[in-house]
């Protein structure tokens, strides 16, 4: 029996429901060579992650979906989702607000978006969603978190073959399959018999929103770049641990645990707006990194409103302390 997808663009999506629903997760990833056709629909002074995968649906390279999860992150995202109702007319889409704080009112304005997707997955689908398979998916998606915290670090230090360019393909495939699926093949790589490759170069720390192509990052290694540790919404952010208390309403847990990572730039913490620039001077010094590469695509304001304030904490001395 072949498992439905169900589509998903953000990091923010609750996996562990489209398990519960008896789907897989298929992230929708500007990936490929296709003709440039979203400016039939869209302003070309609009995100390229958006208008790459708009090429790519209008190029019909997609498999079948019972549907898509879009979320309202920002406005590139709306417009987005105007022009897939343009383009694939039949298919079930439904489109979730992001809170973009994580305090108690966020926590159950998102709830009440989780439920609404509960029900057009059970609609989409004809399959009833307990609490206790939505249990269930988490525990998977936390078993996945558990498995590439592991696993990753092998790969960025040489000890699996492919380094970081390997990982990111990881990263793309496992965003595209079952999650029992996913931790079949991660559980194979944990046991996978170490590599001798060895990279001297200069340890550097990478940082932005949407770079899923393996490519970039063999670029940058190439250029003599170690690239320590990263941290993308094509990559780690899409698998964060979640921690559940006993006793709580389940879909309230998934909400309060997605809101709690660590913010990217279209979420904050209303008590220290500048947390973004702090955490990544605290990740970059924790893997003694020797410099910070950001990367976003062109026109995202979220990040390029916050890249001034990173840049000047990254410039701080250190605490001579």
């Amino acid at each position: 029996m072949i498992t439905p997808n169900i589509g998903f663009t953000c990091a923010y999506t609750p996996l562990a429901i489209i398990d519960a629903a008896g789907c897989s997760p298929y992230r929708l990833l500007p990936t490929g060579d296709w003709p440039d056709q979203a400016g039939r629909l869209l302003h070309d002074n609009i995100c390229p992650n958006v208008k790459r995968l708009i090429d790519r649906a209008m190029s019909k390279d997609l498999p079948e979906m019972a549907g898509i999860v879009f979320i309202n992150s920002c406005d590139a995202m709306r417009r987005m989702v105007d022009a897939w109702r343009q383009i694939r007319k039949n298919e079930n889409i439904i489109l979730l607000d992001l809170p973009a704080t994580s305090d108690d009112a966020s926590v159950f304005y998102f709830q009440t978006e989780l439920d609404r997707l509960i029900i057009a997955l059970e609609q989409w689908t004809d399959t009833k969603i307990s609490s206790s398979v939505i249990a269930s998916g988490i525990k998977k998606t936390n078993e996945i978190s558990r498995l590439f915290s592991s696993i990753a670090p092998r790969f960025r230090n040489g000890k699996i073959a492919g380094g970081r360019t390997a990982l990111q393909k990881l990263y793309n495939l496992a965003a595209m399959k079952p999650l029992t699926d996913t931790i079949a093949l991660l559980e194979k790589l944990k046991n996978q018999q170490d590599a001798s490759e060895v990279n001297d170069g200069a340890p550097v720390y990478l940082f932005g929103n949407v770079l899923p192509d393996p490519e970039a990052f063999s670029l940058i290694e190439s250029c003599g770049a170690l690239i320590a540790d990263d941290d993308f919404c094509t990559g780690s952010r899409m698998f964060p641990n979640m921690e559940i208390t006993e006793g709580e309403d389940i879909v309230y847990n998934l909400s309060k645990a997605l809101l709690a990572k660590p913010p990217c730039a279209r979420t904050f913490d209303a008590k220290n707006p500048l947390n973004i620039a702090e955490n990544i001077l605290n990740h970059a010094r924790a893997v003694n990194a020797r410099g910070v590469i950001g990367h976003t695509v062109k026109f995202c304001d979220p990040y390029l409103e916050r890249l001034p304030v990173i840049r000047d904490t990254l410039k701080m001395p250190a605490c001579p302390c």
